[in-house]
């Protein structure tokens, strides 16, 4: 398996990508310490991972508090032992609005969760990764590099996680922790699910709305929320071993990198 034997802390477990990567992690042989901020799912997950087989701890964690952050880190110590990697897929989306009318005054708790709230969790992980090393990836988007109308707050902070991501590998690189990013697209998990039913509610065809959004991508499907777990998963195995400071873009071929 993938991660056999490896300890995977992953940040931001919700009904999206983050459940998907606690679930998908453990199935590859990983144990895992899930976070986020809502308890009784987090709860819900770990019971699920456990129930398949697995092993799952969790903590309440919210990545704008660094003792929370300290707390999910030691939970994984104390059960486990070590950590070998950090998913760090916590995020605030922030207003949707376009630049020319956004609130400057509301685009710092975008930051807080997805650029500082990622340094938090990756200071908080590093005292138990440094003996052996270990992995960090940084969950981003496509719109940093393919802007889509009303993510201007959401794609700043993850832009400023992408160039961040950067200078983690070189700063850990001495402790051989890697870091690396993922910038995701359109996943078709439950938020993406919520928008089409959403825009079928206000009286549009369902097969209308996922063809608009496919056919903007040229596999010519929205990628499923499994299999782009999966690529973030690749950062933390030792298939990845040698890789630190990339950026892959997961999406389809809807935006495809030079």
């Amino acid at each position: 398996m993938l991660l056999q034997g490896k300890v995977i802390v992953v940040s931001g477990v919700g009904p999206g990508l983050g459940q998907a990567l606690a679930r998908l992690a453990a199935a590859e042989g990983a144990r895992v310490a899930l976070g986020a901020r809502n308890g009784a799912y987090l709860q819900e997950t770990a019971e699920g991972v456990n129930a398949a087989g697995g092993e799952a701890v969790w903590r309440s964690t919210d990545v704008t508090q660094a003792e929370q952050c300290a707390a999910l880190a030691q939970a994984a110590v104390q059960a486990f032992g070590r950590i070998d990697g950090l998913v760090n897929s916590a995020y605030n989306h922030g207003d949707w609005a376009t630049c020319d009318v956004a609130n400057p005054e509301t685009w710092r708790d975008a930051y807080e969760v997805n650029c500082v709230g990622a340094l938090r969790m990756a200071q908080a992980v590093l005292p138990a990764m440094q003996a052996a090393g270990g992995a960090i990836v940084n969950v981003s988007t496509m719109s940093t590099v393919n802007p889509f109308p009303g993510e201007s707050a959401y794609a700043a902070s993850k832009g400023a996680l992408n160039a961040m991501t950067r200078h983690m590998a070189q700063d850990f690189g001495r402790f051989n922790i890697r870091v690396n990013a993922v910038r995701l697209g359109w996943i078709h998990g439950a938020p993406v699910r919520a928008y089409i039913d959403a825009q079928a509610a206000g009286g549009r065809r369902r097969d209308e709305v996922v063809g608009e959004i496919a056919g903007r991508i040229p596999l010519g499907v929205i990628p499923p929320e499994d299999d782009c777990a999966k690529s973030v998963l690749f950062f933390v195995s030792d298939y990845a071993k040698v890789v630190t400071g990339a950026s892959l873009d997961v999406n389809g071929g809807q935006y495809m990198a030079p």
